[in-house]
């Protein structure tokens, strides 16, 4: 199962989306769409999981979930926006984390705009956030992350820079 991961879009979808994650069988957006319209174009294109942002409005908030747990290819993952990153877990999502972590899995999530892929050790999950990919926003450059499921294990992550935030 070949995964395209994005976030933060704020209601913008670059096109070149569409041109990287062609070879995926699943998106998966770690919240901050903007607009139902960028939920409509990404399901029109593949299957997608995602949960809401900070910024999304109540029609988000009826189509995705502020969390999701859910397990691909025998790997468990666990997607929420505001979630940290290893050592700096948001308030909210520590305990999630602690209590009921996606061993062997991934954590995903959003809403920083600073990409980041990292081990937690501790709790035996790889964290992935994959940046941001929409024009709002501090990041310099739109970001996508794209990897493999199988059999349990995640493979061939691919970071991948669309261009400048315009």
């Amino acid at each position: 199962m070949k995964i395209g991961l994005m976030s933060d879009t704020h209601a913008h979808l670059d096109a070149k989306v569409f041109q990287y994650f062609e070879s995926c069988d699943e998106i998966w957006h770690a919240g901050d769409f903007g607009t139902l319209q960028i939920i409509d174009q990404l399901r029109a294109f593949k299957p997608l999981r995602g949960v809401y942002g900070n910024i999304d409005n109540n029609a988000i908030q009826v189509e995705m979930p502020l969390d999701l747990r859910f397990e691909c290819e025998g790997v468990p993952v666990f997607m929420t926006h505001i979630g940290g990153y290893p050592g700096r877990y948001h308030p909210r999502v520590r305990p999630l984390l602690e209590e009921n972590p996606p061993v062997n899995g991934l954590f995903i999530s959003g809403h920083s705009h600073i990409l980041k892929v990292m081990p937690d050790k501790k709790l035996q999950f790889l964290h992935i956030n994959p940046g941001a990919c929409g024009n709002e926003g501090w990041h310099q450059i739109k970001t996508l992350v794209r990897f493999d499921i199988a059999e349990g294990k995640i493979s061939n992550l691919e970071v991948i820079e669309i261009g400048k935030r315009g």
